[in-house]
């Protein structure tokens, strides 16, 4: 009996040692965008965001993460301190929902005390980039109603509504006591698309290409002034937009289970 127990309990240490450097936790913060509407304020966060992760540890250095986080981005023309923008008059907002995989590394030899061949370092900084999928969906509000704009086609431009993003940013780990530990991390994300605010060339000839809808024209341009804008700058023609989350986290590290001695 005792063998048998022994067996089981190096079986089972075994199987914990390949899996006592895995982290999971949780993450309450804020979203923000920087675009055609907000070009410049990279500070400015607007909505509550929340999320999930799922982290390998190989050393005190080096870390793999899964993270879902969801979060709403918005801005709005008739806030902006540029009088043209006032002028163009447009707005959105859209939820935000990614899946990421990204790779950190600490500046100090981190997780003190858990793991073997780990640091003794409670506190490090980090910096962290990888790769992440993310759906949005840009509305507007128009007479009282909520819009979807990509079906709309505003600039005449059929866009998707998912798309890949590049994540890169910097936080701090500390570990609280045994176990657990809290992060503050501020990351952004450049995606692999232009169109997370519905806005970025031309406004449309649509006497050359039709509308989809009849309410194309009237949300293409919102103008205070009347003019014609066929094929004159709608948005601001950089390639990409960015949306950033910040957030602070609470993980549990896994650690194996001690056998009992005879």
């Amino acid at each position: 009996m005792r063998r048998l127990v022994l067996f089981f309990c190096f079986f089972s240490q075994s199987l914990i040692v390949l899996a006592q450097t895995w982290e999971a936790g949780v993450s309450v913060g804020a979203s923000g965008y920087m675009g055609d509407i907000n070009p410049v304020k990279f500070y400015k966060f607007t909505d509550p965001a929340f999320g999930a992760l799922v982290k390998r540890n190989f050393n005190g250095y080096w870390s793999a993460k899964v993270g879902f986080t969801h979060g709403r981005i918005q801005a709005d023309d008739s806030k902006s301190d540029n009088a043209d923008q006032v002028n163009r008059n447009l707005s959105f907002r859209s939820d935000i929902t990614e899946l990421s995989l990204q790779m950190e590394f600490n500046f100090f030899n981190y997780l003190p005390g858990l793991l073997p061949g780990f640091g003794s370092k409670r506190l490090s900084p980090y910096i962290f980039t990888g790769i992440s999928g993310f759906s949005y969906n840009p509305v507007t509000d128009y007479n009282g109603s909520e819009i979807e704009l990509q079906p709309l086609q505003t600039e005449a431009v059929e866009y998707k509504r998912n798309a890949i993003s590049i994540p890169y940013g910097a936080g701090v780990k500390y570990n609280i006591k045994g176990n657990w530990n809290v992060i503050g991390e501020i990351g952004y994300r450049t995606a692999f698309t232009d169109y997370l605010d519905d806005l970025s060339g031309r406004y449309p000839d649509f006497t050359v290409t039709p509308p989809v809808s009849p309410l194309s024209p009237a949300l293409s341009d919102r103008s205070l002034t009347a003019a014609d804008r066929r094929g004159q700058q709608r948005g601001d023609f950089r390639k990409r937009d960015t949306y950033m989350i910040t957030a602070i986290s609470l993980t549990y590290t896994f650690v194996p289970v001690k056998c009992p001695t005879f």
